[in-house]
């Protein structure tokens, strides 16, 4: 694949900083908020934000059947904070009725490492590539897994999961697009052409 087209999902979050890290990494960037812009793209970015927020506006704009369709069919998607919740199968403290586009074998723990006063740095050994800065912002982290998902990453306190891979699909509780570093998105980046 030349230069992958990756969409940056644009209800809600820290759409920008994902699509100029995804432009960093050699990707071409495009924002998606409906589903005939979903069918153009090769991959998608699921930003931070809040994931109650972004459920009830992937119903609104008809997009969360059209993403677990794509999901179903195959195409990279990488979720960050708000998008790990996204791509999880399950949930923990969700709210009553709370859906997600699914499609990693993960139950994940919404707000986990506490409130936004209790927002944190850290380095972190990410899919063995040496030190990675990360952001925590009200994140979420991973409370178990199913067997087909590698984990890429742990953070203290607890050595709590924190990144994810199964298959197409990457998560990270973090977030990546704030520090300027764009290791994890290039890693996206080298996922998509693989697919």
């Amino acid at each position: 694949m030349p230069v992958p087209t990756i969409g940056v999902l644009a209800l809600q979050g820290d759409v920008r900083e994902h699509v100029h890290a995804l432009e960093e990494a050699g990707a071409k960037a495009v924002t998606v908020r409906r589903p005939g812009e979903l069918e153009t793209v090769d991959a998608l970015v699921v930003p931070g934000g809040e994931s109650t927020t972004m459920w009830k506006l992937a119903v609104t704009f008809d997009m969360l059947e059209p993403v677990r369709a794509r999901i179903a069919g195959g195409m990279p998607v990488y979720g960050s904070c708000a998008g790990m919740i996204m791509l999880a199968d399950r949930i923990e403290d969700g709210a009553a009725g709370q859906q997600t586009f699914g499609g990693i074998d993960m139950t994940v723990r919404r707000n986990a490492f506490g409130r936004q006063v209790d927002s944190f740095e850290a380095d972190l050994d990410f899919a063995g590539r040496g030190p990675l800065r990360a952001v925590f912002i009200r994140a979420p982290w991973v409370e178990s897994v199913g067997s087909p998902v590698e984990v890429l990453a742990r953070a203290e306190p607890g050595d709590r999961i924190v990144a994810v891979r199964q298959g197409p699909l990457l998560a990270t509780s973090f977030h990546p697009e704030l520090t300027g570093d764009a290791g994890v998105h290039s890693y996206f980046v080298e996922m998509v052409r693989e697919f």
